[in-house]
C-alpha cells in the first residue's frame, strides 16, 4: 500500500511537471502574460501633518520643467560655474524642475489657505489645487481666509475660477506694500506687465473683502507676518506657532533647495530687487538655521517641509522625515 502510494505520487509529480512545461510554453507562445506597461512618473501630491494643535496640509499644485539652472539661478555667475555646482549636487546641468506647493493651515477655528497656485492659465502640468483640494478633505467654500504672500502668477492664479472667486466665503489678506505696488503699476518692468494685468484681473476686484497688513501683524492669532521683501517688492513670510511649536512659511525667500539656498548670494532672475533678495535670504536662512525652526518653502521639493543647516560655505536643506508624523 505504501509502495503504491509512492508510485502514484511520483507519477503525479512527473505529470505535473510535464503539464507545467506545456503550460509555460503555451503562455510564452500566446503572450498571455505580457510585460507590464510603463506607467510614467507618479508623485505624492498631498501631505498633512501636525504642528501643536494645528493641522497643516501641503498640496502640490504642479511642476514645470524648463532649461536651467542657469541663467535663472546664478544669474550673475558664469554658466560653467552654475552647471558645475549643479553636477556636484547630483542635479542635471541643463534642465530644471520647479514645484509649486500650496499650504493650508487649520487652526481649529479658521481654515487658512496660503497662496492659490497657478490656476488654469499656465498649462496642464500646474494649477492642480482645485482638483486636489477635495482629495485633501476640503471644499473651496470651507476656506475662511486666503493669504497671498506676493503677487506673482503662481501665487494668485487660482484666486478666480470662471470669473468668480474660487473660495466664495473667504476673506483675503495681502501685504499692503505688495498690493499697492501691483495696483499702482509704477516701475513694473516690461517682463512683469502680464503679471500686473493678471493682478488687476484677479486680485484688485476682491479688495473690498481684503485686509492689508505689514510685517509684525497677525492674520489670526499665532500666524504673524514677517518681512521678506526682495523677491517681490512687499513679499511676506509667515511665522506659525501652536502649543510651543513653531514653523516659518517662507514663500519664495529661496526658490530652489540647492541653488539659491546653498548659494544665497547668487542672484535669481525672478527676483525684483536682486540685492534685497540676497539680504532677505541671508537673514531668513540664518534665523531658521540658528533657531532650528522648521520651514515650508513654496518651491522646495514636495512635501516642502524641512530644516536648514549652516555649512562652512552657506546653508543646506534637510527634508523632514517623520518628525511631524508623531
Amino acid at each position: 500500500m505504501k509502495r503504491g502510494s509512492l508510485h502514484v505520487t511520483r507519477r503525479a509529480l512527473s505529470l505535473g511537471m510535464a503539464s507545467a512545461a506545456l503550460c509555460t510554453l503555451g503562455w510564452e507562445q500566446t503572450g498571455a502574460f505580457a510585460a507590464a506597461p510603463m506607467l510614467g512618473v507618479k508623485r505624492p501630491k498631498i501631505y498633512r501633518f501636525k504642528l501643536g494643535a494645528f493641522e497643516i496640509t501641503n498640496i502640490l499644485d504642479g511642476v514645470l520643467q524648463r532649461s536651467g539652472p542657469h541663467p535663472i539661478f546664478g544669474h550673475d555667475q558664469p554658466v560653467q560655474v552654475v552647471q558645475e555646482f549643479a553636477r556636484a549636487n547630483q542635479l542635471p546641468d541643463t534642465t530644471l524642475e520647479n514645484p509649486y506647493i500650496v499650504t493650508l493651515v487649520n487652526t481649529g477655528n479658521d481654515l487658512v489657505l496660503f497662496d492659490t497656485g497657478n490656476g488654469g492659465a499656465r498649462g496642464s502640468d500646474v494649477g492642480m489645487l482645485a482638483e486636489l483640494l477635495p482629495q485633501a478633505g476640503y471644499k473651496p467654500e470651507q476656506v475662511d481666509i486666503v493669504v497671498i504672500t506676493h503677487g506673482h502668477p503662481d501665487h494668485i492664479g487660482g484666486l478666480m475660477s470662471a470669473g468668480r472667486p474660487t473660495f466664495p466665503n473667504a476673506r483675503y489678506v495681502f501685504g499692503q506694500v505688495e498690493f499697492d505696488y501691483w495696483k499702482a503699476g509704477k516701475d513694473v518692468p516690461e517682463a512683469r506687465q502680464k503679471n500686473r494685468e493678471l493682478f488687476l484681473k484677479v486680485a484688485v476686484p476682491i479688495a473690498d473683502k481684503a485686509t492689508f497688513i505689514a510685517p509684525g501683524q497677525n492674520v489670526v492669532s499665532s500666524v504673524t507676518a514677517v518681512d521678506a521683501f526682495g523677491h517681490s517688492p512687499g513679499m511676506l513670510a509667515y511665522n506659525i506657532e501652536s502649543e510651543g511649536r513653531r514653523l516659518l512659511l517662507w514663500a519664495d525667500v529661496t526658490n530652489h533647495y540647492v541653488m539659491s539656498l546653498m548659494k544665497p548670494e547668487w542672484h535669481v532672475s525672478f527676483d525684483h530687487s536682486k540685492e534685497d533678495a540676497v539680504a532677505t535670504r541671508r537673514r531668513i536662512l540664518d534665523m531658521v538655521a540658528t533657531d532650528a525652526i522648521p520651514a515650508i518653502g513654496y518651491h522646495m521639493p514636495f512635501p516642502a517641509v524641512g530644516f536648514v543647516e549652516k555649512t562652512t560655505e552657506g546653508y543646506r536643506w534637510v527634508p523632514a522625515s517623520y518628525q511631524f508624523n508623531l
